[in-house]
């Protein structure tokens, strides 16, 4: 094995993808580059070069300059290692989130007496997500806990959920969120800032629910890829207020951790919109 396949190799080996091994190699021995020169040596189309040096930005290991056109530089091995090790050390927290939700979940239903039953429902669509948020929304009275990616404020931005929020504001309420900012999404969370929300930022912290009161809550299964309103997903809508105040103390860890939105934004601004 020649010294720039077991370097890839190894590269792999902590996480990466060949492709963006291979390209993170590339920069790191031949220095900055545009994506067409790149693309020419690796032999590959320079779409496919954008998408995996999104990829790399996106893990901390390649970083793109301020001029025009662009040029992508690769960040030097100790600090794109310590990079890909926070990255997976966040996906471990994630797991140790999910392990949690999924014990507290088995000792709720394996415990509880007949008379402490509670509802769950399965909701299948954005369209009944929104259904039952609303009235939820409409009936708080102390704090709306949301933990969303960012997909999640354009919904809330269309179809009625940022009115309401600001209305239960106006009416005394508090409304926290935590999501994921990223460039395309800037509009919406200054959108939120200005009802009255008060929003940070964790990067991909890959959980998305949402605590009525600590009474009501709304976990997502998985995420739509889309905001349309039949977009399906799946959801666990429940009035279980224990497992209400077990999320509720989930979103207290994330939003410990987090950083406030007009610093993220801030940060995003100086960098410049992502290569489309």
């Amino acid at each position: 094995m020649d010294d720039d396949a077991e370097f890839i190799t190894r590269l792999t080996g902590f996480g990466l993808s060949e492709k963006e091994a291979q390209l993170y190699l590339h920069l790191l021995k031949y220095g900055p580059k545009t994506p067409s020169p790149i693309a020419k040596t690796l032999k590959t189309y320079r779409e496919d070069v954008h998408r995996t040096l999104i990829s790399l930005i996106e893990k901390g290991i390649v970083r793109p300059s301020l001029d025009s056109p662009t040029v992508y530089a690769a960040v030097d091995l100790d600090t794109a290692l310590d990079s890909i090790v926070k990255k997976h050390e966040s996906e471990l927290r994630e797991m140790e989130v999910r392990k949690l939700e999924l014990q507290e979940l088995s000792r709720l239903q394996q415990f509880r007496s007949y008379g402490e039953v509670r509802t769950f429902k399965i909701i299948k669509s954005i369209k009944e997500l929104v259904a039952a948020a609303l009235p939820l929304l409409d009936s708080m009275k102390e704090e709306w806990l949301v933990a969303v990616p960012g997909l999640a404020t354009i919904v809330a931005s269309l179809f009625g959920i940022n009115d309401a929020a600001g209305e239960f504001i106006q009416r005394g309420g508090k409304v926290r969120t935590i999501v994921d900012i990223s460039y395309p999404i800037i509009d919406n969370v200054w959108e939120l800032l200005q009802i009255g929300e008060e929003v940070r930022h964790i990067d991909r912290h890959g959980v998305m629910f949402v605590v009525f009161d600590r009474k009501h809550s709304i976990t997502a299964l998985n995420i739509p890829e889309s905001p349309s309103l039949n977009a399906p997903m799946a959801a666990l809508w429940t009035d279980d207020p224990a497992y209400a105040e077990y999320l509720a103390a989930t979103f207290e860890m994330l939003w410990k951790q987090s950083v406030p939105a007009e610093e993220r934004i801030q940060d995003l601004l100086e960098q410049g919109p992502p290569l489309a």
